[in-house]
């Protein structure tokens, strides 16, 4: 039997060897298309979309045929490969014949490619079903569907329908749908700073973000949770996925919050709201801040400003629930260096680390914000700047203190560091393009359709012109186009098909009205009954899955009042930060923390009592957050200071409640 198994275990392990070495090879030659692209511009930007999405798929047909191979999945590799041959193929074919195809044949095709057109619409069927589940392949087949047959919808949301070749140019041979303005934004800007996110793991960024968490652990009492916020929020914000975020940060996080003494619903719960919170957070956004200032035709600094208030008012609200979370179960909230690291950093270390990271984040600011370059350049000269910075520094550090010593060593683990981040930022693009690419698809086929124009009349006609109802439909819509998707998928549809309402009929300013729908869209991580975010944390810590959900929703309850807010208190959303703005912020966040108060600190008396008392202060901090007096706002926010120095005084003795030593 070992003679017979043997002989095909050697045929298995060289397969996937060379599978391996292909993928990094792909990668590295995607990422000099890219990287070309971005100092250059040598191609048209439709063209350098199609070729960008047969060289990402190479990267993923290699990578996902490796994996299959792997786990000896024989029927996944069969049908992974031909798929994403016709989506190469298609690629190489349209960018060989550009100038015909694109400018010559707008409006019509040759029979062979009709052909392959439909070739393509059923691989991208496939790769979004494979990656993204029946969820989404229900979304993508359905809006084809409406497309094809929408003659036969009565109602509002009825139309003409499309032929099939309409459909067929709209989606594929026009270079518009599959291959249009979303996918050559995925390419232009958003994949340089997946490349920046890949150098950043590779070089230890995140490593270092979990090493001065542990630290703070040792000043703070919800230490332990609150390394996990800070850890999960920044990856988070980077990989553009609360559900994959959730999977990957919580497989450390949630084991150590248990361990720590924390209830397993309630660690779950505060992965969850992390992964979650994070795709909101500046200067990335889960990738949606490139499209949004695209979509709104303004600089990505000033999509980042406008974020800033929001974001620090989330984080807040956030930290603040999750210390009350964190206390409320008298876990030990202590964490083990050992676990994770051998051994801890010089001083000297600490400062050579924070210089090799923040040097190209400062190229980044600088040229984003000061000398106003494109994104395009900012992105490489950033990439260049990490690579240099993550590639030296450490063999610099080793010439001052070494004289020398182990080098060559350095240099070479360094140079391994930087292929394999430009690896993992190819793996990590690839699920997003193809998603975008889909959702590229469906926003043409509503284009067409006109869907924006019909629910813009629903969303009038149900609310009856009045604005909070209008504002509470909006968030419904957002969070269902929201469940399952990246976060940037769900920002592209909700931006097409709501926000476009507000702004135009309820006079809502545009960043303000953008902000709301995505602020909403993300909310579907932790919204019952799908929560993706929630099924997966609660997966992880063995918890029911309500519980987690009931938690998740008492930790991050501004969050759902948030988009309100924005609609309520327009100047805490501003390109132009100035005062309005941070006492706008300032009003709305002492209302959040009055929610949370409420929600989540642990008070000492009778159920009754307390329960009262959190609805009372539940509800003081949503009329803070939401009603645009300040008279209003500020006898709330009395209310609520009254309550808290009387809870102090009479029960707790005055001692602060955020540091050790609380209730001691």
């Amino acid at each position: 039997m070992n003679s017979e198994t043997e002989p095909g275990r050697s045929v298995v392990s060289k397969v996937s060897r060379v599978l391996d070495v292909s993928v990094t090879v792909s990668s590295l030659l995607f990422w000099v298309i890219v990287l070309y692209w971005a100092r250059t511009q040598g191609w048209a930007r439709v063209e350098y979309g199609v070729i960008f999405i047969g060289a990402i798929l190479t990267v993923y047909a290699l990578d996902q045929s490796r994996q299959a191979f792997e786990e000896g999945d024989r029927i996944d590799a069969a049908v992974l490969l031909p798929a994403s041959i016709v989506l190469i193929t298609a690629s190489i074919y349209f960018a060989l014949n550009f100038d015909r195809v694109y400018v010559q044949q707008q409006g019509y095709a040759l029979e062979h490619e009709y052909m392959l057109a439909r070739l393509i619409i059923v691989s991208i069927l496939y790769l979004t079903w494979r990656e993204f589940g029946n969820l989404f392949l229900g979304l993508v087949g359905g809006v084809i569907l409406y497309g094809m047959y929408g003659d036969a919808v009565s109602g509002i949301l009825g139309h003409g329908g499309m032929t099939e070749l309409t459909l067929l140019q709209s989606l594929v041979t026009d270079l518009y749908g599959f291959y249009g303005s979303l996918t050559q934004l995925t390419a232009a800007w958003i994949a340089p700073f997946l490349l920046y996110a890949g150098l950043l793991f590779a070089y230890g960024a995140f490593d270092l973000i979990l090493r001065v968490a542990i630290e703070s652990a040792n000043y703070i009492r919800s230490g332990v949770a609150q390394t996990a916020v800070l850890s999960s929020t920044v990856i988070g914000s980077i990989n553009g996925s609360y559900t994959a975020n959730a999977a990957m940060t919580g497989s450390f996080t949630i084991p150590t919050m248990k361990d720590s003494g924390m209830a397993p619903h309630r660690a779950a719960a505060i992965e969850a709201v992390a992964s979650t919170s994070g795709q909101v957070l500046p200067p990335v956004m889960g990738a949606s801040a490139f499209v949004m200032a695209s979509y709104l035709g303004v600089a990505y600094l000033n999509i980042v400003v406008a974020g800033l208030v929001p974001a620090a008012i989330l984080v807040a609200s956030v930290g603040i629930a999750v210390h009350y979370t964190a206390i409320s179960d008298a876990s030990s909230q202590e964490m083990d260096f050992t676990e994770f690291f051998d051994e801890e950093l010089t001083r000297r270390e600490k400062v050579t680390e924070a210089v090799r990271f923040g040097v190209p984040f400062l190229v980044l600011v600088y040229f984003l914000g000061i000398a106003q370059y494109t994104v395009m350049t900012a992105a490489f000269w950033t990439i260049v700047s990490m690579v240099l910075t993550g590639v030296f520094f450490p063999v610099i550090r080793l010439l001052i203190d070494d004289s020398g010593s182990g080098v060559l060593s350095e240099l070479v683990t360094q140079l391994g560091n930087t292929v394999r981040g430009f690896r993992r930022g190819a793996i990590i693009l690839a699920p997003i393009a193809i998603i975008l690419a889909a959702v590229n698809g469906v926003v043409d086929i509503f284009g067409v359709t006109g869907v924006p124009n019909k629910i813009a009349l629903l969303l009038i006609d149900l609310s009856g012109g009045v604005l909070l109802f209008a504002v509470l439909l909006a968030m419904l819509v957002s969070i269902l186009m929201g469940v399952g998707m990246p976060t940037v998928a769900a920002y592209v549809i909700v931006a097409i098909l709501i926000a476009p309402t507000l702004i135009s009929d309820f006079s809502i300013p545009e960043i303000t009205a953008h902000y709301t729908v995505f602020y909403a869209a993300i909310l579907a991580g932790i919204t019952p009954p799908v929560a993706t975010a929630a099924v997966v944390t609660a997966g992880i810590a063995e918890a029911n899955f309500w519980r987690v959900c009931g938690a998740a929703i008492k930790i991050a309850a501004p969050l759902f009042v948030l988009p309100i807010a924005f609609v309520y208190n327009p100047a805490m959303i501003s390109m132009s930060f100035g005062l309005p703005t941070v006492i706008a912020g300032a009003l709305v966040l002492l209302g959040a923390i009055a929610m949370i108060y409420g929600l989540n600190y642990p008070f000492r008396m009778r159920f009754g009592r307390r329960l009262a008392l959190r609805v009372a202060l539940a509800v003081v901090g949503t009329v803070v957050m939401i009603y645009p007096g300040r008279y209003v706002k500020l006898a709330g926010i009395t209310l609520f200071a009254g309550v808290f120095v009387m809870e102090k005084v009479m029960v707790r003795g005055m001692d602060l409640p955020f540091f050790r030593g609380v209730g001691q």
